[in-house]
C-alpha cells in the first residue's frame, strides 16, 4: 500500500509574503501536501524564483505561479486574482495564507509618524481584509475554505514593534474572529498564528537582534527564538482541521 493521500492535494493555496521566512515554510510544508500554489513577492523577485524551483524539486507534480504585489493596493489584489484565475483555471484560492507583512519598530508614539502608521494599517490588515473580500465568495460557492492570517504576540501584550504594529496585528485577531462566526455555515474556517520571536526572518533574522528587549531570548521559557518551520506547522494544522475555527494560537515558546 502506498502512502495515505493527503486531504489538502490538489487544493490551491494563495500564500502572499513568499519569500520571507514564515512564507517560504509554509509553501515548503504545503507543497509535501500535494496542493498547487500561488506565491507572492513584493520586491525579492529573485528569492521567490528561487522558492518555486526548490518546490519543483521538492514535491513534482504541482503548479506553481509567482506574483508582484504591493499588498497594500488593492488595484495589485485584484491583478493578483486576475492572475490566478488565468494561470490556475480558478475563481480564487482553496486556502489563503495572509502573511506578508510590515514590521517597523518604533517603540515610542511620539516617533511614528501619520504615514507609517497607516503604512502599517494598510499592510497587515487592510491588504487580509481586501484578500478575504475577494476569496470568501468562491470559497463559499464551493462550500470548502481555510483563512489563515499570520498575527503576532504583539496583537495580545503590546510586544516589542510599536504601538502601531500592535494595532494592526490585534485588528487582524478582530477580523478573523468576525469572520469565522460569519462563514463556519459554509465550510470556511478562519484562524490566526500569533508568533512571538520568530528567527530567520526579515523582522527578527537572529537572537541579538531582540537582546534587551522583553523579547531577549534569555526571557522565553523554551530558551530559544521560534523557527518558521514552526510557525508552518500550525498553518498546516489549521489547513487540515476542520473543526478548528475563530482561533488564535500563541506560538511564543511561553512568553506571555
Amino acid at each position: 500500500m502506498g502512502a495515505p493521500k493527503s486531504t489538502l492535494e490538489g487544493k490551491l493555496v494563495l500564500i502572499t509574503g513568499a519569500s520571507g521566512g514564515i512564507g517560504a515554510a509554509c509553501a515548503r510544508s504545503l507543497a509535501l501536501q500535494g496542493v498547487h500554489l500561488a506565491l507572492t513577492y513584493s520586491s525579492s523577485k529573485d528569492k521567490t524564483v528561487a522558492l518555486e524551483k526548490e518546490l519543483r524539486e521538492l514535491a513534482g507534480n504541482i503548479k506553481i505561479s509567482i506574483h508582484q504585489v504591493d499588498v497594500s493596493s488593492a488595484d495589485d489584489l485584484s491583478r493578483l486574482f486576475d492572475e490566478i484565475v488565468d494561470f490556475h483555471r480558478k475563481f480564487g484560492p482553496d486556502i489563503l495564507v495572509s502573511n506578508a507583512g510590515h514590521g517597523k519598530r518604533i517603540p515610542d508614539i511620539a516617533d511614528i509618524s501619520i504615514e507609517e502608521f497607516d503604512k502599517m494599517i494598510n499592510i497587515n490588515l487592510r491588504s487580509a481584509f481586501i484578500l478575504c473580500k475577494l476569496a470568501i465568495p468562491n470559497m463559499t460557492k464551493q462550500k470548502w475554505g481555510r483563512i489563515i492570517f499570520v498575527s503576532s504576540l504583539a496583537a495580545h501584550g503590546g510586544g516589542i514593534n510599536g504601538c502601531h504594529y500592535a494595532t494592526s496585528k490585534a485588528g487582524l485577531q478582530g477580523l478573523m474572529k468576525s469572520l469565522a462566526r460569519k462563514h463556519a455555515k459554509d465550510g470556511i474556517t478562519v484562524n490566526d498564528v500569533a508568533p512571538a520571536m520568530i528567527g530567520e526572518t526579515g523582522m527578527i533574522p537572529d537572537a541579538k537582534f531582540v537582546e534587551g528587549t522583553p523579547g531577549d531570548v534569555k526571557n522565553i521559557p523554551v530558551g530559544r527564538l521560534g523557527t518558521p518551520d514552526e510557525v508552518a506547522n500550525v498553518v498546516g494544522m489549521f489547513c487540515r482541521t476542520g473543526y478548528l475555527t475563530g482561533q488564535s494560537v500563541l506560538l511564543s515558546g511561553g512568553l506571555m
